[in-house]
């Protein structure tokens, strides 16, 4: 029986790599992540380990091998799920491998923003500490913190900041129970808007669906306080951008703090980098040496349990199973 193929269409954890090659698969490493350089490479794969750049039908239909796409990262709206069912080809995706990360990061783009760290560090190496004299500091404790979508990772950042630095939380989620919510400490908001209006911190975290998405936009921003800061590291289209720029350079909202984006990365020149009152870091949120490890791991483990066979822990399209691809 040959050697089964992986190929890795972008970079994972040295650790995940080397479990699979004690599984006996055989690794390739696309060029990039382009489906361009993805189709030449990929049709002696067996398996596939993606990350945000997800998998194109094109590369797809070009792997007649294929068994698995492995996604190292919960968003999989980058991959074509639809096709893969009907290709017969499980996808899995790593829920939970980087709630902690994301979380924290969600934490230290608010802490970065309340405390003014970007400019007062430019003021520092520039000599001028008179700095603390015009720039709105301000604490988080006993703030507001209002949650959009209460999965694992709105949990976790809520119970950081609520343990952490003593903030209320507010959660806007249809899907969780009430009761649940209130067990945590924390209160159910009966609409987004209700949200928007009471927070002094907003924070995404929610899942690019076509309800989803531009969620926050102009008539939205216009309910915060003009004090609040508004977080984002969950799915980048789900924050209108364009509105996002407008309310910013007014000063309708006192800042805001992005780890993701409608478009990655950036173009030259897009209108957020020219904003004092906003802190963005390039998608990595959960680039952790930690998280890193977790999800090579996982996306490792369901790659080994498909070839073998095993339905792997974490399919988004588990109806397709049974008929799967062999």
């Amino acid at each position: 029986m040959p050697q089964p193929v992986c190929l890795i269409v972008q970079p994972i954890h040295i650790a995940g790599e080397r479990r699979l090659e004690e599984a006996g698969i055989a690794l390739k490493r696309a060029p990039s992540a382009d489906t361009r350089d993805v189709v030449p490479m990929i049709g002696d794969a067996d398996a596939a380990i993606t990350r945000n750049a997800g998998l194109k039908a094109a590369s797809m239909d070009a792997a007649p091998r294929l068994r698995i796409v492995a996604n190292h990262g919960v968003g999989v709206d980058q991959i074509d799920i639809p096709h893969a069912t009907t290709l017969g080809i499980p996808v899995t995706n790593t829920p939970g491998g980087n709630t902690v990360s994301v979380a924290e990061q969600a934490i230290a783009l608010m802490m970065a923003l309340a405390k003014q760290i970007v400019p007062a560090h430019l003021a520092a190496q520039a000599g001028d500490f008179d700095v603390r004299y015009r720039l709105p500091f301000a604490e988080v404790s006993g703030k507001v913190l209002g949650i959009v979508g209460f999965g694992d990772i709105g949990r976790a950042t809520a119970r950081m900041a609520h343990h952490g630095f003593g903030m209320r939380v507010i959660v806007h989620s249809p899907s969780a129970p009430r009761e649940q919510i209130e067990a945590l400490g924390y209160a159910k908001v009966d609409s987004l808007d209700d949200l928007l209006h009471a927070a002094d911190v907003v924070s995404l975290h929610l899942p690019l669906r076509d309800s989803t998405r531009n969620l926050i936009g102009r008539r939205e921003l216009a309910l915060m306080k003009p004090t609040a800061l508004l977080l984002n590291t969950g799915r980048g289209p789900t924050l209108d951008e364009d509105a996002l720029v407008e309310a910013l350079r007014e000063k309708r909202i006192a800042g805001a703090g992005l780890d993701v984006f409608s478009r990655e990365p950036l173009p030259a020149g897009h209108p957020l980098f020219g904003l004092e009152n906003v802190v963005l870091s390039p998608h990595t949120a959960s680039s952790t040496e930690e998280c890193l490890v977790r999800m090579a791991l996982m996306v490792a483990e369901s790659v080994i349990d498909a070839l073998a066979g095993r339905q792997p822990l974490h399919l988004v399209n588990p109806e397709m199973w049974e008929g799967r691809r062999t």
